[in-house]
């Protein structure tokens, strides 16, 4: 009831017709499994009283979504209506023609409230053609109880020196207390994107100017080695497989003295109905290594639209509603503040009662800091943080991503890792008329 009453006080968009209308339809959905998107499932009935067009939903692992959507939209299979993609995607379909612009959104939808990182992110040639459902970076999460037991107190700006020293200090294995969670698991959004940003404090680039591969590096033999050996001695168990949800979980049941991850978790971790040391957690921005670089990514889970679907004009209504103000005002007045889409507006940041959620300010420095256009240390060829927006990286991450969580497993050790991802990535750039 509480829902139903919250939903009829929401302002109405100005594009959305209202319930009964002749042209209604049903439009199908691809999107991650992720608190937040499974959040605004329970929340689409609006969507369908303001316009009467029903909404079917695929849901989706997030290596399995990635997988499902590129086939699709690459052989038009016409599969969905609606995509959820990131930064990655966005512009490289756009430029192929594979998404419809997001040019004439209506007034009242305000896409000038987008935040810059996020538009730019998701436009090709000042073109938006995917519309952010919230944004992030990533940084530090940690048990404040735990870094006080330890006798540490986070710094303002850490480092992975820090991190490690503070991991092993906390890390207790007859109650099952892992120092620190990070992701491992194969795939270029998941431990791929992960080993990535953190690549880049180490001083690590995927290419260099001519496009050559650069696993062969000191700065990439560093990177692994520092990761693998913290995780051993202070991560869980099987952590080669942890993704995103796993260590979520893991957290939530007070498993993990610190978490590295998408500054959208702050709210899941915060979240008393779910996490068991909500009142415990602190924040802070990624750690660097004393060369000028974070280790924190840039992105955006956001909502696109298919060039060939036949049911455009819901569609487009669709993602005005779930990437409005007027959404962000209807999360609020049903699980708060602090459980609304972030990342995504700047009216968000300006609003006093989502400046008084505690981890708010933290997310804003954390997406300001990432810089896409120049991440590395050594200057590379590429525009990405933790990707390399080419076409060709999600194929050549997928396949180093498998080899360093091998890697990460035992099964390989680090040196062979790194000459396997060097030889195939030279590989994969040579075939596609780089080298």
């Amino acid at each position: 009831m509480f829902v139903k009453n919250a939903l009829c006080a929401a302002t109405a968009i100005s594009l959305i017709t209202t319930a009964g209308s002749a042209s209604a339809e049903t439009i199908t959905i691809a999107t991650v499994n992720n608190g937040d998107m499974i959040r605004m499932q329970g929340l689409t009935d609006d969507f369908t009283a303001k316009t009467g067009h029903d909404v079917e939903w695929v849901t989706l692992e997030e290596n399995v979504l990635r997988q499902r959507v590129t086939t699709d939209i690459s052989t038009k299979g016409g599969a969905f209506d609606i995509m959820t993609i990131g930064m990655y995607e966005t512009p490289i379909w756009g430029a192929n023609g594979w998404l419809l612009a997001l040019d004439n959104l209506s007034e009242g939808y305000d896409a000038a409230d987008i935040l810059p990182a996020m538009a730019g992110g998701l436009s090709h040639e000042g073109t938006l053609y995917a519309a952010p459902f919230y944004g992030e970076s990533s940084m530090i999460m940690y048990r404040t109880d735990l870094m006080e037991k330890a006798g540490l107190e986070m710094p303002k700006d850490p480092t992975w020196t820090f991190v490690r020293e503070a991991a092993a200090a906390m890390t207790d294995r007859d109650n099952e207390i892992n120092g620190i969670c990070l992701r491992g698991k194969a795939g270029w959004g998941e431990g791929g994107a992960f080993i990535t940003a953190m690549s880049n404090s180490f001083g690590a680039r995927w290419f260099d100017m001519d496009w050559n591969a650069q696993f062969d590096t000191e700065a990439w033999a560093n990177t692994l080695n520092f990761f693998k050996g913290m995780m051993d001695e202070s991560g869980p168990a099987g952590y080669a497989t942890n993704g995103f949800n796993e260590n979520l979980s893991l957290f939530q049941q007070g498993k993990c003295g610190m978490w590295i991850d998408a500054t959208v978790a702050a709210s899941f971790v915060t979240n008393p109905n779910d996490s068991t040391v909500a009142d415990k957690v602190g924040f802070a921005l990624a750690p660097d290594n004393g060369l000028g670089k974070r280790s924190n990514w840039l992105w955006a889970w956001a909502l696109a639209i298919p060039a060939g679907t036949q049911k455009q004009d819901a569609a487009i209504q669709f993602i005005e509603w779930a990437t409005s103000k007027d959404y962000i005002e209807l999360v609020a007045a049903n699980e708060g503040w602090a459980n609304v889409p972030p990342g995504a507006r700047i009216s968000l940041y300006e609003n006093p009662n989502y400046q008084a959620v505690p981890f708010a300010q933290m997310t804003l420095d954390s997406i300001l800091s990432a810089d896409p256009n120049n991440s590395t240390v050594e200057e590379s060829p590429y525009v990405g943080v933790q990707f390399a927006a080419i076409p060709e990286f999600a194929g050549i991450a997928t396949e180093v991503s498998q080899e360093f969580s091998a890697a990460y497993a035992g099964q390989q050790t680090v040196e062979e890792a790194l000459s396997n991802a060097q030889a195939l990535t030279n590989d994969a750039m040579e075939a596609a008329g780089y080298r």
